[in-house]
Formats: structure tokens, C-alpha cells, sequence
């Protein structure tokens, strides 16, 4: 009975072990497999892959699109695809950078392989719809310009309605806010609202002195009550803006509905029809608003074209792409096409009057081009808005015409009638 009973202990004892054995090896064996679950680091050639791809851009832009054709999305797809490709391979498998390069799909990544034709195309389509929309604009603004009256007030209200909220967006921008407070936005959009009912105020009663000074008093006044802690530079910018955007455009409507004199020389007016106003439709106001917007668009575009074929000389570091060449060739074009237009419509009478209102209309876009560029440069962004395609915003496009109006009003209402010209 004892040694069966120390037969009996002895076998529990070693099944027991055997249990406790096999239950060991099992665990051992379930956390093999757990961790075998894990994936493995990956090798240095997938480290490298994704350090490639981390400097490629994560948002494409018109201007990249000619060197990156495709999107973020397959940069992403790349890196998938060699991390499965690697997880499924060996540790020891050579790093796709340093092999044939057959592992890279040349449909995936293959800058070297791109052509230069792409870029030229992209800046081709870029400058014909440039032109396209530029022609549209000066087709729609000329019959704008003709009709005059509340056609043309509408039309500046609508502008001035814009290029005020998008000046007021550039001074919101945080490179500005930085160094200067902004308005608030309710401010900024009451001066906006002031400033498209300026040229209105100027066709109806003629003069801007009341607008502007009770628009001031607004502003001054919604200032004053705003929450939180008022501050001088709300005010500076706000008022600069009433300004900018609304007092200096509206020499425009003085300029073609204020100069109602009818311009008795210009042979075109013998030719127009009764229904459209006949002879006295072609006043003073009109041919010089023609004159004035052509010589304009003139100095643009051969300040541009000049530019681009012999500009060398920087002109001034606030546009770093203006060059000397590129502005003497605007000014020769500005008063170029004034004389022929001063000979066309017979106004004004003198060739001195004629060079003198092209110098004249070339000093104020040039200068209205640079400060709106100044204006961009410390908001930090390249065009105003993305309103015209092609162009950019409607600051843009007007900023010549800024300054110009107000120089052509005063050299129409004060100069020529002082000199006898």
C-alpha cells in the first residue's frame, strides 16, 4: 500500500510537471506569436523613401503643378507601397535608392524624366487667358466709359465696393496686424459700404466735400465705440482706407460726368448718332476719361513688354520685378498713344498739353502700382484677391487708375485753363 501510494504520488507529481510544462511552452508560444504579430521596424530604405517624400509638397499650386503633376495623395500611395513591399520582403533587402532603381515605377516619381514642355505650356494657357480676360475687360469698360451717367457710377460703385473689401482683407492679413492694429471687421465693413456710395454721392451732388467729411465722422465715431480698448491705429488704417478706396476714385466721376462741356473739335461727335446723344454726348469728361484710360493701359503694357526684353536695373526694392528699362519703355508708350489719341479726337489742342497730360497719367499709375505693391508686400501675399482669372484680384487691375483720375481732373480743371493750353 505505501509504495503504491508513492508509485501514485510520484506519477501526479510528474504529470503535474508535464502540465505545468506545456503550459509554459504554450504561453511562451502564444507570446511568440503575439509579438510576431507586430510589425517589424522598417529598414533604412523605407526611413529614406519617406524622408524623400517628406520634402515634396503637400499642396500643389498652379506654379508647381508644371514640376509635380501629381498630387499629395500618390506621394502618400508611394510610401504605401513600399512599406508593404518591404514588410513582405526581407530585412536584408538593398535599399531602393542605392539599387538599379527598377523598384521605383517611373509613373510614381520621375522628376528627372518630366519636360520642359510642360512648364512652357502652363505659362502659355497662363498668359492667353491673361489676354482673353484682359480684352473681355477693356471691351466691357470702353462701351462702361461711353455710356457715362449712372451706367458708369454704378459700375465705379461696384469696383470701389470690392477693391475696398479686399484692401481691408489685406490689412486684416497678419503680417500687418502684426506691426499695426486693424480695424474691427464691422468697421472695415461699414467703410466699404461708405466708400461705394462716394462716387453716387458724386454724381448727385457734384462735390465730394460733405461725403468725405461726414463718412469720417462715421468712422471716427464707430471707433470710438467699439468693445475692448480703442486705439489710434484702428482709426489711422480705417480713415487711410476712406481714402484709398473711396475719395480718390471718384475723381473719375467728376472727371467723365463732371466735365460737361461738349468737346467741339472731335470730328467722331459729327458721326454719332442722335439716339445715342448725338454731338453732345463727345464732352470734355469723355475724351479725356478715353485718353487718359488708353494712355494707362498703354504704359502697362509696354512697361511690361520692355520688362521682359531689356529690363536689367532694378527700379525700386518694394517690386523687385519693376525694372528702369521696363519704366522708361511704359512712359515713351503713355505718351505715345496720348499725342495720336490728342490728334485723333483733337483734345487737347497742344502738342505740349498732350506730352504733358502723358507724362502726367504714367506718373500716377506708376505710383499707384507701387504703392499697392507695398501694400501687398508687407501683408505677404502676391496678388489681392483671385476675383479675375489671370489677373488676380481687383486691386490688381486698378491700382494704376487709383491716383490717375484725380491727376487728370486737376490737370484738366486747374492746368489748362491757368497756362491757356
Amino acid at each position: 500500500m505505501a509504495v503504491a501510494a508513492a508509485h501514485c504520488s510520484c506519477s501526479c507529481s510528474r504529470s503535474r510537471s508535464r502540465s505545468l510544462q506545456s503550459l509554459s511552452l504554450t504561453k511562451r508560444g502564444a507570446l511568440t506569436k503575439r509579438v510576431s504579430m507586430w510589425p517589424s521596424p522598417a529598414p533604412r530604405s523605407v526611413k529614406s523613401v519617406h524622408r524623400l517624400l517628406r520634402h515634396l509638397p503637400l499642396r500643389s499650386s498652379a506654379a508647381d503643378s508644371a514640376f509635380f503633376p501629381s498630387s499629395s495623395s500618390s506621394s502618400s500611395s508611394i510610401a504605401e507601397k513600399y512599406t508593404s513591399a518591404t514588410e513582405n520582403s526581407p530585412t536584408s533587402m538593398a535599399s531602393p535608392l542605392e539599387g538599379t532603381g527598377d523598384e521605383i515605377s517611373s509613373a510614381d516619381i520621375s522628376i528627372s524624366e518630366i519636360p520642359l514642355e510642360q512648364n512652357q505650356k502652363g505659362g502659355s494657357n497662363q498668359l492667353k487667358k491673361r489676354v482673353l480676360f484682359g480684352l473681355g475687360i477693356g471691351f466691357v469698360a470702353g462701351g462702361v466709359v461711353v455710356a457715362g451717367g449712372w451706367v458708369f457710377t454704378s459700375a465705379m460703385a461696384a469696383v470701389v465696393l470690392t477693391g475696398s473689401r479686399e484692401f481691408f482683407g489685406l490689412v486684416r492679413s497678419r503680417r500687418i496686424a502684426d506691426g499695426m492694429a486693424p480695424p474691427p471687421r464691422y468697421v472695415s465693413r461699414v467703410c466699404s459700404v461708405i466708400c461705394s456710395l462716394m462716387p453716387i454721392f458724386t454724381l448727385y451732388y457734384g462735390h465730394m466735400d460733405v461725403s468725405v467729411t461726414f463718412s469720417a465722422f462715421i468712422i471716427a465715431v464707430a471707433v470710438m465705440l467699439q468693445r475692448g480698448n480703442p486705439r489710434f491705429a484702428h482709426m489711422a488704417s480705417a480713415v487711410f482706407g476712406l481714402f484709398y478706396c473711396g475719395y480718390l476714385p471718384s475723381f473719375w466721376i467728376k472727371l467723365r460726368c463732371g466735365l460737361a462741356a461738349p468737346a467741339l473739335n472731335t470730328e467722331i461727335g459729327k458721326y454719332w448718332p442722335v439716339l445715342l446723344g448725338g454731338r453732345a454726348h463727345w464732352t470734355v469728361g469723355l475724351v479725356a476719361t478715353l485718353i487718359s484710360i488708353s494712355s494707362i493701359i498703354a504704359a502697362d503694357s509696354f512697361a511690361f513688354l520692355g520688362g521682359r526684353a531689356f529690363g536689367k536695373t532694378p527700379l525700386t526694392s518694394i517690386s523687385p520685378k519693376k525694372t528702369l528699362e521696363g519704366a522708361f519703355a511704359g512712359l515713351l508708350g503713355c505718351v505715345v498713344v496720348t499725342v495720336l489719341l490728342s490728334k485723333i479726337l483733337c483734345w487737347p489742342n497742344s502738342l505740349l498739353s498732350a506730352l504733358a497730360y502723358g507724362v502726367l497719367n504714367f506718373a500716377g499709375s506708376i505710383f499707384g502700382d507701387l504703392l499697392e505693391s507695398l501694400i501687398k508686400r508687407d501683408a505677404g501675399v502676391k496678388d489681392s484677391g483671385s476675383l479675375i482669372p489671370g489677373h488676380g484680384g481687383i486691386l490688381d487691375r486698378v491700382d494704376s487708375y487709383v491716383f490717375t483720375g484725380a491727376l487728370s481732373y486737376s490737370f484738366v480743371k486747374v492746368v489748362l485753363p491757368l497756362f491757356g493750353l
